[in-house]
């Protein structure tokens, strides 16, 4: 499963985005890659096959400066693992870079149209076809690039989380999803992108997530705008989230597996807390008791069942006996009070109701 960071700000993005994707280990990944727009507004892109380690390797002398930049893990898709086929992405100019996770079904498509224009292509990727088809959108139309995803997302079908980064506007990070998560966190004059929150509850427990088709445009300085592929601004609501650092680490465990494994007891525990008395008889569920009343005053009740590989809906009322049964036409296959509820082979069952509460038992045994 791809992975994505994102970082925009006054602090040094190299190591906040290394950082980040090694949150994001747990994944599973093949390649690493970062894209920053260094202190002299060069848009470097370095990217190598393998583990993020690798990456840091890999970038050994290399120009990392920059307070703002895109980084992503790729689990290959389309195309083998290999550097070039890893994140980010150029465009042709090498202007823009771009991240992806997901898939765009229409990519040989869309790939076809923009060789017959004379583009050409390094990778076997879905996602520089999409980052070359918003270049292209942003020549032809001689506009801005929040235009031109806009434009360009309507062209794709798919799914996809994206982020990109153009070298001519070197405090501007344009992402945005479909069917693919994607949050923003919101710091102090900072701002960070991720596909979950693992990466930046480190730094700001306020986030935003991206419902589907919306473009976040995070500008340095600038509160964040959330808007459609219509250019509609949509309104937007800052979580907070309730995780911590602990919860994100091996906690000395030689891999996530093996945590999770053992982390199943205590997340039954959790699950079980407030519903189940250990000390007591008694198993609270509150989506009964917050309704119990309009549940006492219920004069009838519906159960949709099936009986030998027949879909009915099965009908009790107030008296807590089955008056009928309807197959799935409508059709009634037992609507006898006196026989209804007492068939001791079916053993379907009835339901009776207390002050107190709501058990279920069988009928007929």
């Amino acid at each position: 499963m791809c992975g994505i960071v994102g970082y925009i700000g006054q602090r040094k993005a190299y190591p906040i985005l290394i950082k980040g994707l090694k949150r994001l280990e747990y994944r599973g990944y093949d390649s690493a890659g970062v894209a920053l727009i260094s202190d002299d507004r060069q848009l470097n892109v370095y990217k190598t096959k393998g583990k993020v380690s690798d990456l840091e390797t890999f970038v050994t002398q290399k120009d990392i400066s920059g307070s703002i930049g895109i980084a992503h893990t790729r689990w290959a898709t389309h195309g083998e693992p290999c550097s070039v086929n890893a994140h980010p992405h150029y465009s042709s100019s090498e202007r823009f870079a771009l991240i992806h996770n997901g898939i765009i079904e229409n990519y040989a498509a869309l790939k076809d149209k923009l060789q017959a224009k004379g583009y050409t292509f390094k990778s076997s990727t879905d996602t520089e076809v999409l980052i070359q088809l918003i270049e292209y959108i942003q020549v032809i139309n001689r506009i801005d690039l929040l235009t031109a995803v806009q434009l360009a997302l309507q062209e794709v079908i798919g799914a996809y989380a994206i982020a990109v980064l153009d070298r001519e506007n070197p405090d501007e990070i344009i992402a945005a999803r479909k069917s693919s998560p994607l949050v923003v966190g919101i710091g102090q004059d900072e701002f960070f992108l991720a596909s979950d929150a693992t990466p930046i509850v480190e730094y700001t427990d306020k986030v935003v997530y991206l419902e589907d088709e919306e473009i976040a445009v995070i500008r340095c300085g600038e509160k964040l705008k959330v808007v459609n592929l219509k250019n509609v601004e949509c309104p937007h609501e800052v979580k907070t989230v309730a995780l911590n650092l602990g919860q994100l680490e091996k906690g000395g465990y030689p891999h996530f597996m093996l945590k999770e494994i053992f982390e199943q007891p205590d997340c039954i525990h959790d699950c079980m807390r407030g519903r189940i008395n250990l000390e007591g008889t008694n198993v609270v569920l509150s989506a009964i008791i917050d309704y119990k009343e309009r549940l006492l005053a219920a004069k009838r009740f519906v159960q949709a069942n099936e009986y030998k590989d027949n879909p009915f809906v099965l009908t009790i009322t107030e008296e807590t006996q089955i008056v009928g049964w309807q197959n799935e036409d409508g059709g009634t296959i037992e609507s006898d009070p006196s026989v209804a509820g007492t068939d001791a082979e079916t053993t379907n069952p009835s339901w009776n109701i207390t002050e107190e509460e709501i058990i279920p038992t069988p009928v007929g045994n």
